[in-house]
This record gives C-alpha cells, sequence and structure tokens, in this order.
C-alpha cells in the first residue's frame, strides 16, 4: 500500500513538473517573439491598432471553433482582415484614426462574443482567451508558439535595416529605395502572428502588454536599436518567470501576474534610471 501511494505522489509530482515545464516554455517563446516586435510597435506608435488587433482576436477564436478551423490561423486571418479594414478606412474624411480604432476595437470584442452565443457548436471559455491560461498549454500549443515566433524573429531580423530606415524616416526611406509601402503590410502579419501565438499566455485583452512594457522598458536603457531589441526580449523573459513564480506561489491567474510583473519591470528600470540621473554631477558651464 505504502509503495502504491509513493508510486502515485512519484508520478503526479512528475506530471506537474511536465505541465510547469511547459507552461513557461510558452511563456518565454512568446516573450521572446514579443520583445523585438514590440521595439517597432513603440516606434510607430501602434499601441492602440495592436490593442484592436488583439480584441478582434476572440473574433477569429470564435469563427474558427464554429467552422472548425484551427484557432490560430482563425486569429491571423481575422486580425489582418481588421488591419486591411483600418487601413480602407483612415482614407475616409472626418474620422481620426484613434476613433476608428476605438470603433474597430470593441465592434470585433463583441461580435466574437455574439458569434460564440450564436453558434450552439461553440462551447469554449472566453475567459481562458480573454486573460490567458499558459498552464493549460499542450505540446501543440508551444509549437505554434515557438514556430510562429521564430518565424517572426527570422523575418524581423532578416528584414531589420529597411524596417530600420522606415522608422527613422519614412519619406526619406522611401527616397533611397526601401519598399515602404510592403513593409508596413508584413510589420502588420508579423504583429497579428505574435497576438495569436500569445494568446495562450496572457489572453487576448493583455496581449499588447507583452509586446510594449518590455520594449518601453528597454527604450530606457539601451542605446542602440539593436541592443533595445535584446533587452526587450530578455525583460519579457524576466517577467515570464516572475510571474509564472508568483503565480504558483500564490495560487495566482498566471497571465495577469506575468502582465503584473512586466509592470513591475518596468517601474523599477524607471526608479534606477530616475536615480542614476539624480545622481549625476551638474554640469558646470564655462
Amino acid at each position: 500500500m505504502t509503495t502504491t501511494i509513493r508510486t502515485a505522489l512519484t508520478a503526479s509530482a512528475r506530471a506537474m513538473d511536465d505541465f510547469l515545464a511547459r507552461a513557461l516554455a510558452a511563456g518565454v517563446g512568446a516573450a521572446l517573439a514579443a520583445g523585438p516586435l514590440g521595439c517597432f510597435v513603440v516606434w510607430h506608435r501602434l499601441a492602440y491598432f495592436g490593442e484592436t488587433m488583439a480584441h478582434a482576436g476572440l473574433l477569429g477564436v470564435a469563427l474558427a471553433l464554429a467552422f472548425e478551423a484551427d484557432v490560430s490561423i482563425g486569429v491571423i486571418v481575422v486580425a489582418v482582415a481588421i488591419a486591411g479594414l483600418i487601413v480602407v478606412l483612415e482614407r475616409l474624411p472626418g474620422l481620426a484614426t484613434d476613433t476608428l480604432l476605438g470603433i474597430l476595437a470593441n465592434g470585433a470584442l463583441a461580435a466574437g462574443v455574439i458569434v460564440i452565443a450564436l453558434f450552439e457548436t461553440v462551447r469554449i471559455d472566453v475567459t481562458s482567451y480573454l486573460f490567458g491560461d499558459v498552464l493549460a498549454v499542450s505540446t501543440r500549443d508551444l509549437g505554434w508558439i515557438w514556430g510562429g515566433g521564430a518565424l517572426c524573429l527570422a523575418t524581423v531580423v532578416g528584414l531589420w535595416r529597411p524596417l530600420i530606415a522606415m522608422t527613422v524616416e519614412t519619406d526619406i526611406a522611401r527616397v533611397e529605395g526601401v519598399p515602404v509601402a510592403w513593409l508596413r503590410p508584413v510589420l502588420v502579419v508579423l504583429l497579428a502572428v505574435v497576438i495569436a501565438v500569445a494568446m495562450k499566455v496572457v489572453g487576448i485583452l493583455m496581449i499588447v502588454s507583452l509586446l510594449i512594457v518590455p520594449a518601453a522598458a528597454a527604450r530606457r536603457i539601451a542605446a542602440t536599436p539593436e541592443t533595445m531589441a535584446i533587452a526587450a526580449g530578455a525583460l519579457g523573459v524576466a517577467a515570464v518567470v516572475a510571474g509564472m513564480a508568483g503565480a504558483v506561489a500564490w495560487d495566482l491567474p498566471a497571465g495577469p501576474t506575468i502582465v503584473v510583473a512586466t509592470m513591475a519591470i518596468f517601474v523599477a528600470v524607471a526608479a534606477v534610471q530616475a536615480d542614476a540621473r539624480a545622481l549625476r554631477p551638474p554640469r558646470v558651464s564655462a
């Protein structure tokens, strides 16, 4: 009897270790992909744009499940479609971009909830998609996260110089022959892919925080675009590890805890930078 209990406890502990290892691997993979791409979101001031695409993710999830398609592909397709709609509607006179983004963000989120309610075959835990459920990540989800993340990183590295040129000055980049016309759509597609693969970690409502908060923190300490991208990825990974540790230790929801960890890191970086500035000796004019 004692041997049976010991064997059962050992098996349970091993299963728990695998369970947490998958969750941590998923979070790290999402952070590594989101960090460098988040730098471009910060540089181009696309936070609200990313928020709109993320909200559209719930509609993608609902439609994918309703038509028995892959959820990640559904999210990518709907997010890219919403981005294309934004580009078209931006040309309408008298409609500010932030107003348009607010309309589409809330409209897409509401439409997703309605689709879930209309299709009786769609039975999902909406909360897990809205706020993330990294502890329920499967091996297949890991493949999507690391595969999609690697594809995004490879694309960013391959297009780094043109993307930086477009970021510094779009008109000059265009004159120098940089294909600005298709670089922005590529950036949009990369955002859609990261949102699709990372929504399991922090959820649709908070995915933008994993994009912009580590990048915003890295911006305060990095001297070059390259170091900012690397630092953003590293700070994102640190936030995932800290958030997961806090979630396990205090029995908290993992997604929101990771987001709080990103905020804590940002505040810590800002505080250290402020102290460093305060300690600098004042300049003496000649």
